[in-house]
């Protein structure tokens, strides 16, 4: 366990994994997980496709790519498979309950209130400051009212997709590697390696891709650090949730996953000059808002 004094609420976090914490209980758990998520998953969207959708081709299209809101309600619920399948590596293979993922709930409570305040507040200021915009003006996606009427059960959604990746990748995953091993080298960066890896997609970000899984592996890292200051998922997920709000319901790029926003950029995922000329100011939002998290758990 890292000794630094900043991390010393790690500790209670990490203690449910220590008495099974052996390395074949975590290989086995984690091929566990990952095959009741995918198995899961195919049964799910199998249904899906041959009793609600009938298996037309355009549907199947919309459910790929996420461009309505019912194929991205349906995509950000499949996630639920993936609490399942890392809840049963943990309660089978290490005798502890999925709710030990989360920490102690007081702490995972007081610490998503304060960080998603926090969080909120910097990101309502960064948003009414100039400049306006992304070199041309945004592309209107969903009248006003129709995404106000889908607006709790698209956060609701949301809040299950940015959970589950927070309970495997700093929950489950950090547990059991801190449990082990002392160096946040190894519980703090193996996560976000693995994070990373899930966010490389050439198919769809083409020469961007790479650019976009190290943005995600940083973000892991950093998420990992508010788990360790905190004890709790709370902060991890408050950070998490806000970002995807903005990212999926406020302004979206129009390639995937964009059937929940209100607007869309001037530019796709895939435009190598535009994208990269605006991720660094992304990495930069990212270390304020994680600057931000760690000012609102500060002991």
């Amino acid at each position: 366990m890292n000794s630094h004094a900043a991390y010393h609420a790690h500790e209670a976090f990490v203690a449910p994994a220590r008495s099974r914490s052996s390395l074949w209980r975590f290989g086995a758990g984690m091929v566990l997980a990952t095959f009741v998520y995918i198995s899961l998953n195919q049964v799910f969207f199998q249904t899906v496709y041959g009793i609600a959708l009938s298996g037309n081709p355009a549907v199947l299209g919309e459910m790929a790519t996420g461009r309505t809101p019912p194929a991205m309600y349906l995509l950000l619920f499949s996630f639920v498979f993936m609490i399942v399948g890392v809840g049963l590596s943990a309660r089978l293979l290490h005798q502890r309950s999925v709710l030990s993922l989360l920490g102690p709930p007081d702490v995972l409570l007081h610490d998503f209130r304060a960080v998603f305040l926090t969080v909120f507040g910097i990101m309502a200021v960064v948003f009414v400051l100039p400049p306006w915009g992304m070199g041309d003006d945004f592309i209107p996606n969903m009248a006003l009212g129709t995404w106000l009427a889908l607006l709790i059960p698209s956060l609701g959604f949301i809040l299950i997709q940015v959970s589950a990746e927070e309970i495997v990748f700093r929950g489950y995953v950090q547990q059991q590697l801190a449990a082990r091993f002392r160096s946040p080298l190894i519980w703090m960066v193996l996560p976000s390696v693995l994070f990373a890896v899930g966010h490389y997609l050439p198919d769809i970000a083409g020469d961007n891709a790479l650019m976009i899984a190290v943005w995600a592996g940083v973000f892991g890292i950093l998420m990992a650090d508010l788990t360790a200051r905190s004890g709790s998922l709370g902060p991890a997920i408050a950070v998490h949730f806000l970002n995807n709000v903005s990212a999926m319901m406020i302004i979206s790029l129009p390639d995937d996953l964009s059937g929940l926003a209100l607007y869309l950029t001037p530019f796709g995922v895939d435009d190598t000059d535009m994208l990269r000329a605006w991720l660094p100011v992304d990495f930069a939002m990212m270390l304020v808002l994680w600057l931000g998290a760690r000012l609102a758990i500060r002991r």
